[in-house]
Formats: C-alpha cells, sequence, structure tokens
C-alpha cells in the first residue's frame, strides 16, 4: 500500500515524466479546459476515468459518484452537467458503470445500508423498471452484470431529460449522450449502444422542456 509520504514522490515523479514527454507540458496545462467529453462515473478507486480512456489532463471532465447515478434533485450532478454543457460546451456525456459495482450489488441486498438507503433506491428503482427481465435470469453474477447495463442506460436517460441538455442539442447538434461498462476483468470498456436520437423520439411527448424537441427532431 502507498505511503501517504510516498504520493508526494510520486507527483513529482508524474511531472517529471510529463515533462520530459513535453516541455510546454504545464503551459498547455494551465490554461483553460477545453474538454470534449464529460465523464459520469462510479467513485470506485478501481475505474481511473481519464486513464481508461487513454486521455490526457484537460481532455475530459469527471464527476465520480456512487454507481455512476444522475439523480435529478442532486444539485452536485446536475451542477457538473450544466457547466459542461453550457460553459464547456462538451461534444459526448458518458455514464460509464463497471461490472462488480458495490452499490449495485448493494441495492439489490435486502439490508438497510443506513443513510445509504435513499441513494441505493435510485438502483432499486432500475430494478423494479425491468425486473422481469432480470429475476428470468437465474445466474445471480449476471444479473447483476446485466443490472449495471440497465442502471447506466437509465442513467443516460435521465441526462437526456434535462433542459440544458435538450437546449443545447437543438442550437448545436450537440452533445451526444453515451453509455458504457468498464470490465474490470478484462480492462475493456463496452460500449452499450445507447441511440441517443431514438431516446429524445421516445421522451419528447413527457420531457420536452424546451417546447422545441419535436420540431427539431422531425425536422
Amino acid at each position: 500500500m502507498t505511503t501517504y509520504a510516498q504520493i508526494f514522490e510520486n507527483n513529482k515523479k508524474w511531472l517529471a515524466e510529463k515533462i520530459g514527454e513535453d516541455a510546454d507540458f504545464l503551459k498547455k496545462l494551465s490554461r483553460d479546459q477545453h474538454p470534449d467529453y464529460l465523464y459520469i462515473g462510479c467513485s470506485d478507486s478501481r475505474v481511473p476515468a481519464n486513464e481508461i480512456m487513454g486521455l490526457e489532463p484537460g481532455e475530459v471532465f469527471v464527476h465520480r459518484n456512487v454507481a455512476n447515478l444522475v439523480n435529478n434533485i442532486d444539485l452536485n450532478v446536475m451542477s457538473v452537467i450544466n457547466y459542461a454543457v453550457e460553459h464547456l460546451k462538451v461534444k459526448h456525456i458518458v455514464v460509464c458503470g463497471h461490472y462488480s459495482c458495490g452499490g449495485v450489488k448493494a441495492a439489490m441486498t435486502p439490508k438497510d445500508m443506513g443513510i445509504l438507503n435513499p441513494w441505493l433506491r435510485n438502483i432499486r428503482d432500475v430494478y423494479r423498471l425491468h425486473q422481469a427481465e432480470l429475476d428470468a435470469i437465474t445466474d445471480e453474477h449476471k444479473r447483476y452484470d446485466r443490472l449495471v447495463e440497465l442502471n447506466v442506460q437509465e442513467q443516460c436517460v435521465n441526462i437526456i431529460k434535462t433542459a440544458v441538455v435538450q437546449k443545447s442539442y437543438i442550437a448545436n447538434n450537440y452533445p451526444t449522450v453515451h453509455g458504457w461498462v468498464f470490465d474490470l476483468e478484462t480492462g475493456l470498456l463496452k460500449d452499450l449502444n445507447i441511440d441517443f436520437v431514438e431516446t429524445l423520439h421516445k421522451i419528447q411527448k413527457i420531457y420536452d422542456l424546451t417546447g422545441e424537441l419535436a420540431n427539431h427532431l422531425n425536422k
């Protein structure tokens, strides 16, 4: 286990490596950020956002929480989405879950989790929406994995419901929302191939917050 003091030594080595690769690294790092990607992922320490994407500092705006949830009354995640879309002008929003997610497993466990109960209820709601499909999976591990995927899918829908995303898409044709899952056993990302435009069509009747979404989609 890395000691506290070693972290600062690691920081110096990291900086030396970066400057060795690019003498202008710090100059570039200190400029305003212009990332194309907003990444919303799980807080799990095994899933480092920009590293699994192969991106450098400054290339991805990151928000992480337990089980990569997008709750419309969570001011933290809503503020991140708003800032990323309205001010950073990101082109892509990614929700990335991971297999063997402790939050997802906890939500499927009949146990009082204390302060975590209202947070995990969001995942239980995903289970309720897809209960027939999930209960038909007899292998418990595969059922957890499928709920991980369905949870990512539902969080993508939650992002698409937001006014700031709809307004930006109408004005600019971006951002596009994507759902991924990281496999801890293979180290690979899986694209769930969320059809962004089709999802917009499906939700427009109820969740059109601009009054213009239907007209834009039907052009």
